[in-house]
């Protein structure tokens, strides 16, 4: 409790004239508990932000391309050591000073194809025995001894527990993946988990571990059993079947209350809801839960019976806010479509009005039960834009103009929960957000918080797989329409940042695909529920490798309801120079008051050198990644597929410094304070958007 107080202290005392610290640790993920992504730290300031200079580099794969891949992570910096992360999972220690390695655990020592997961932070944890680093990768939750990187003997199976979730009743055990990491509250580990997105998936449970032996001591049940709230909201049994409604994007904790925040996405399959009449909970809902029991204080479902892919995308921002001379010790959660919900984090009370707004039913697709209402808060205002109409289409490639007015004027697009349609939804803002997993920034001794958005919108449309009726299926293209179609297509070949599996022989062996389909990567969930024989069907589908009458299926009455339509993929709506297809701004950093419920400024975020080459004004970019906010006056942020780090003034939203990064940041900075210097540093990985693929970290401070 002294160390809570002593970062309260310095959170209520801490401005930009304040005397240095002499050391800062970024103990947590994302900067603390309360996930506010900031630092009382004022030595890099608005006044010499220009002299800012790489300190130095680290590469977390040695510079073996062949390792490199997506990185989303954000360093931990404890007493002078940097404790952080590789695409493929590596873990190391560095000195924060000089960049200079430690000691590293590679989990997949002497794998000559490593798997490549997201990974976007570590947990650390002292006690009076040992220092210790917990981190998830594949279906394990593994414990290093933080002084040397070796496994925790004593933790599981020599450092390792194996992360499942058994239901007995239908003879299942799945494995379950977790790419954000967990919180400890009185020696628990406490993490949600990412499940997929379609038929089949296991539903998405919130566990509490014993962080000394790795037993499992609670599950709280986000699709709910007999006798549980919430059972009701959902047909019999649908814990049997449906999956999803998962924590993917991280926890929050109210470590002084005993009180884990854990934000929920969608049910499967995410945008057919005929299998699932009903508002689902605990599906898209921000739920407090006790810290010690896993038992339900109280929630808030976000979206009701979701058929957006609306998971809320980024763990819930624990702020003290003065609303009319009263101090609410408060929660605000960011959402993909763009709107802040603000809850008294103890009652779950709404700090602004939450009104239940009644939106579009009819749908075409059979079986389908829209629900008739959704909540929107009255404030803060949305921080991106709402609907997309045909003016706001944009003039950059004339040539395909009539084209994308054609899709635009025959896509669904009357409301912003326009109900999916098989000519076409317009969906926006898109399955990028509005927000994502990056977060926001809260400067907690002002309540202000710093968010950045996508504004990229999508077009879905829905097949009627009922087409098939009279169709013989083979096993393995069975398996394939019911698991893999939505996100790789019909034709195999993906669209987006998921990529084509049409030549897939070319890339891997059986064996290996065998083991993908088990553990999972990246984005792609594990299918370890699958049996070997369902695993093989699909690999020799995918290998065209099955006989025309091999293993055929007819397709059943229970196939009809369960996969009655299919999801032809996250369709980008871009012109052929892969731009919006909407007038910019496509990304924007966003300033909000959270006591009043006011946007304070809006710039753009990220910059196109060959538009602004043409005159265009800066039009903003897509971005990932997450901002910190300093007591020096500052936000900084990478994110952008320009490849820049950019701080910004936290008054007037000016952009005051920026620096070309080796390859794109995208993902959340970390800053902190070693011998009275002050330093910030970013996971530079690249590998999506078109960015070069890369594996450093860089470390940025003042000459």
């Amino acid at each position: 409790m002294a160390a809570i107080g002593l970062i309260a202290l310095l959170f209520s005392c801490s401005t930009e004239k304040t005397q240095p610290l002499d050391t800062y640790n970024w103990s947590y993920y994302l900067g603390g508990l309360d996930r506010n992504q900031y630092a009382p730290l004022s030595q890099i300031n608005r006044s010499n932000v220009q002299e800012l200079k790489p300190a130095w580099e680290y590469h977390a794969e040695n510079g073996d391309s062949t390792r490199m891949g997506m990185l989303e992570h954000n360093p931990l910096i404890i007493d002078g050591i940097l404790y952080g992360a590789s695409s493929t999972v590596k873990v190391f220690a560095l000195n924060a000073v000089t960049g200079e390695q430690l000691w590293s655990f590679d989990h997949q020592a002497g794998n000559t194809n490593p798997r490549r997961q997201n990974q976007r932070g570590l947990v650390y944890y002292s006690d009076d025995e040992v220092k210790r680093i917990y981190f998830t990768t594949g279906n394990e939750l593994i414990a290093l001894d933080a002084n040397t990187g070796k496994p925790l003997a004593s933790f599981g199976n020599n450092g390792r527990v194996a992360l499942k979730l058994t239901i007995e009743e239908i003879g299942k055990e799945y494995n379950l993946r977790a790419s954000s990491p967990g919180v400890i509250y009185n020696e628990l580990y406490i993490l949600g988990s990412q499940v997929g997105e379609s038929l089949g998936s296991p539903p998405g449970d919130i566990q509490a571990y014993n962080i000394h032996t790795g037993e499992l001591v609670w599950s709280f049940h986000t699709i709910p059993r007999p006798g549980e709230f919430g059972y009701h909201t959902w047909p019999e049994d649908a814990w049997k079947y449906i999956g999803g409604a998962n924590a993917w994007s991280g926890l929050s904790l109210d470590a002084a209350k005993g009180i884990v925040y854990a934000p929920t996405g969608s049910a499967t399959f995410d945008f057919y809801g005929g299998n699932r009449p009903g508002a689902n909970l605990f599906s898209n809902s921000v739920i407090a839960l006790d810290a010690n029991t896993g038992e339900r204080i109280w929630h808030f479902q976000i979206v009701h019976h979701d058929l957006w892919d609306r998971d809320l995308p980024a763990p819930p921002n624990l702020v003290t806010v003065n609303r009319n001379g009263t101090r609410i010790d408060a929660l605000a959660q960011v959402t993909k479509h763009g709107y802040i919900y603000m809850f008294d984090r103890y009652t779950g009370e709404p700090v602004f009005p939450i009104e239940e707004v009644a939106v579009p039913m009819d749908t075409e697709l059979i079986g389908e039960q829209t629900w008739p209402t959704q909540p929107i808060p009255v404030k803060p205002p949305p921080f991106t834009r709402m609907s997309f109409q045909e003016h706001e289409i944009g003039n950059l490639d004339p040539t395909a103009k009539d084209s994308l007015v054609d899709i635009w004027r025959r896509a669904r697009k009357d409301h912003l929960y326009s109900p999916p349609a098989k000519d076409g939804t317009l969906v926006f803002p898109g399955f990028t957000g509005g927000a994502e997993w990056g977060g926001a920034a809260v400067d907690p001794t002002k309540g202000i918080m710093y968010v950045n958005s996508n504004e990229m919108p999508n077009v879905i449309y829905m097949k009627a797989t009922n087409e098939l009726q009279n169709q013989e299926l083979s096993a393995g293209a069975r398996i394939y329409q019911t698991y893999c179609v939505s996100c790789h297509g019909p034709d195999m070949r993906g669209k987006g940042t998921i990529p084509p599996i049409v030549d897939l022989k070319n890339k891997m062996n059986m064996g290996q695909l065998d083991s993908l389909l088990i553990m999972g990567r990246n984005m792609m969930p594990t299918f370890s529920h699958l049996t070997k024989e369902q695993r093989d069907a699909v690999s020799k589908y995918l290998f065209g490798l099955e006989s025309a009458g091999d293993d055929v299926h007819q397709v059943s009455e229970n196939d009809k309801v369960l996969s009655r339509y299919n999801f032809t993929g996250y369709n980008r709506y871009v012109d052929s120079f892969d731009n919006p297809v909407i007038d910019p701004p496509w990304g924007q950093l966003s300033a909000i008051d959270l006591n009043k419920g006011e946007i304070l400024w809006q710039v753009p975020l990220g910059e196109l050198d060959e538009l602004t080459a043409r005159g265009i004004p800066k039009t903003g970019t897509e971005n990932m990644g997450g901002p910190v906010v300093t007591a020096g006056g500052l936000v900084f942020i990478a994110a952008t597929k320009d490849e820049y780090l950019r701080a910004f003034d936290h008054e007037t939203g000016e952009e005051v410094w920026k620096y070309k990064l080796p390859a794109a940041g995208y993902a959340t900075p970390s800053t902190y304070m070693v011998d009275g210097k002050q330093y910030l540093v970013l996971a530079c990985a690249g590998s999506r958007m078109g960015t070069v693929k890369s594996d450093l970290y860089v470390a940025f401070a003042l000459p």
